[in-house]
């Protein structure tokens, strides 16, 4: 049984080099916040201080780590939790990034390492499972029937060849041209289908 658990539990917390294991994560997070408020490496005194050799130094031996983690445990969920305990330090130490797929290339790369982007990116997957958020607008675009969608861009750009099949699937099921609304390369744009081919024109 021993085995059994440790066999399983390995493969939970295992890391890929392409996708982030939030297991892992979660643990890690966890265990940052054991060790900050063990130092008492919180709160305004901690925060204002601009030493970056004192902050390294830190610790104020206060061992509140444990009863955090229990408090923490209690009354976050997992988009408050990441919301409220992922560090610019934290990202630096894990060596996170942000990346997105590149049509040109057919790879995905690293677009950033901007704390705030990669925070932003993790609550957007904890928010929707990591799909885009779209909805319709119209049902009858330009008085023709047309349907057209609108994407909540947070900074992830739709995927044009998951984009180009999913209208050729709704056009079919639409039987009239369907539009969806986003933003590619920084630019608001509009991906059309009308049952023969596919647009794409900046608004």
């Amino acid at each position: 049984m021993p085995t059994c658990y440790a066999d399983h539990h390995s493969g939970t917390m295992a890391t890929h080099p392409q996708r982030l294991n939030p297991y892992k994560l979660g643990i890690e997070l966890f265990r940052d916040i054991e060790e900050r408020w063990d130092k008492g490496r919180f709160g305004p005194e901690y925060e204002q201080c601009d030493d970056l050799r004192e902050k390294q130094r830190w610790d104020k031996n206060l061992g509140l780590g444990r009863q955090k983690i229990f408090e923490v445990r209690r009354i976050h969920n997992d988009v408050t939790f990441i919301d409220t305990f992922l560090t610019p330090e934290f990202c630096q130490e894990h060596k996170m990034f942000a990346y997105a797929y590149n049509d040109a290339t057919d790879y995905y790369e690293i677009t950033s390492r901007d704390f705030k982007e990669i925070k932003q990116r993790l609550l957007n997957n904890l928010a929707n499972h990591g799909n885009p958020y779209i909805y319709v607008v119209d049902g009858n675009y330009l008085n023709r029937g047309e349907l057209y969608l609108k994407h909540h861009y947070q900074g992830v750009e739709l995927r044009l060849d998951y984009a180009r099949d999913t209208l050729v699937n709704l056009q079919r099921l639409w039987s009239r041209p369907v539009h969806v609304e986003t933003v590619i390369d920084d630019k608001p744009t509009l991906l059309s289908y009308d049952g023969t081919e596919h647009r794409m024109e900046t608004l």
